[in-house]
């Protein structure tokens, strides 16, 4: 079969992912064959640095041996099997192993098989939970404007992207978000609560009854918005609002975890312990589909121990598949091993550095934000005057300027509009100096197709 019957199968019988059918139709079409290192090679041979690792996933990068290798040896010896009233050993190693990472006492895992999953599970958990406790009322959800839990349909109640939702009509009740971070910092002399999040965030809990709310999810650095990190002393702030009204603290981490911030989990880069963690795609870099949920052992317990409960009433075929565990096994000990997450606190300054350079050198850049191997460039229509981008610029900027620059110089990324106008930046932590140099290099040609663009 040659690529282009390749691209002509996918486009009549795939449906795409979250991309707009005049791109899927397309007789350019990229078809990915192959992928090393932070590279990725496309069926005629041309090489696209991959800025964006797969889906904010491919963290140990592509085109290893050993992480293949650790599913083939698991497939030989048990390819199925459940974690419903038995177990097997390669769910268990693995469970062990993101246990020992994870910060204080979060050291019970239950398995699923995406992030969506994990935060359907963690409602679901927070829910039974409180019941299990003899509080059934505390049903109802926090969650922060802007942010992004995945695609299922509970999750999609969390999520607090309004285009995302509308499509789908009314969806699980009870949800309320409230303010996120951006622009925020903590006054001199003042501190974290003080912040006007922290202030819409109490205010919200006392106008919905702090006895009716199950959970608080927010992510460690909120993506959508663009690499939002969070001021200094917000998160020990959610912790002691979370223990003052008996609310669980959710740390959305599916993006977060394994690295991407320089630590195992992005909980503990900010210095605190929440109840649940949800985790996925860095847990196996992309090479096996899973996810999970963190459990305080002490909720794992409350609820496994009550005589209202007894038994997590939630479950997936494929949660905890032998392949997948083995597999993050494989990668975690990979990442440990050739100490990746030290590369990517080593070359940090390095990368800020450049983007201070790109940000000085085009008016179209209004900022960058983020840390870790993890960034976001927001555009404006200059940056001197302060003039905004037309919704026009805006469109043209992200269907159709960036993605052909992106395609010129051989660069993959994510052109964003939730929220503003933005470039996301999230290479393989494996990138070394140089890697990271060319992607800088790369950026630095696509920020000059926005500048022609929007002064022309």
């Amino acid at each position: 079969m040659t690529q282009s019957d390749i691209r002509a199968l996918a486009q009549r019988h795939l449906f795409p992912h979250f991309t707009r059918g005049q791109v899927w139709r397309d007789a350019e079409l990229p078809v990915i064959t192959r992928g090393e290192g932070c590279y990725l090679y496309d069926d005629r041979g041309k090489r696209f640095l991959d800025g964006l690792a797969g889906l904010f996933c491919v963290n140990i990068g592509h085109g290893r041996s050993d992480i293949p290798a650790a599913a083939a040896k698991q497939m030989e010896t048990l390819a199925y099997w459940t974690n419903w009233s038995a177990t097997h050993p390669a769910s268990a190693e693995a469970a062990g192993m993101i246990a020992d990472l994870a910060p204080g006492d979060l050291d019970v895992v239950f398995f699923v098989n995406s992030g969506s999953e994990a935060v359907e599970s963690a409602i679901k958990f927070a829910r039974q939970y409180h019941r299990s406790q003899g509080e059934p009322q505390r049903t109802k959800i926090i969650a922060r404007d802007m942010a992004y839990h995945g695609t299922t349909l509970g999750a999609l109640a969390v999520t607090g992207i309004p285009k995302y939702k509308e499509p789908f009509g009314p969806l699980m009740p009870g949800v309320r978000h409230v303010p996120h971070t951006l622009g925020e910092s903590v006054p001199e002399g003042g501190s974290a609560a003080e912040l006007p999040s922290v202030e819409a965030l109490v205010a919200a809990i006392e106008e919905e009854g702090p006895e009716t709310i199950a959970a608080l999810f927010a992510e460690p650095v909120q993506n959508s918005r663009g690499a939002l990190v969070p001021p200094e002393g917000y998160w020990q702030q959610l912790r002691e609002i979370c223990d003052r009204y008996g609310i669980l603290l959710v740390a959305d981490e599916v993006i977060c975890a394994y690295g991407r911030l320089g630590e195992w989990f992005g909980s503990a880069k900010y210095g605190v312990v929440p109840d649940l963690i949800t985790f996925a795609k860095g847990s196996t870099s992309g090479y096996a589909p899973l996810g999970g949920v963190l459990l305080r052992s002490e909720l794992a317990s409350g609820l496994l121990e009550s005589p209202l409960a007894g038994a997590f009433t939630h479950g997936a075929t494929w949660g905890g598949h032998p392949v997948s565990t083995a597999v993050a096994a494989a990668n975690l000990t990979a990442l440990r091993d050739e100490d990746v997450l030290g590369n990517v606190r080593r070359l940090e300054p390095h990368f800020q550095r450049g983007l201070d350079r790109l940000r000085d050198a085009h008016g179209c850049v209004a900022e960058w934000r983020g840390t870790g191997f993890f960034y976001a460039l927001e555009f404006t229509g200059d940056r001197q005057s302060g003039r905004p981008l037309t919704e026009t610029q805006s469109v043209e900027l992200v269907r159709e300027v960036m993605p052909k620059a992106m395609s010129d110089v051989g660069l993959i990324t994510r052109p964003d509009d939730r929220g503003a106008t933005m470039l996301m930046l999230s290479p393989p932590l494996v990138a070394d100096e140089p890697v990271l140099d060319d992607l800088l290099h790369k950026v630095d040609a696509v920020l000059s197709a926005v500048d022609t663009h929007i002064n022309r």
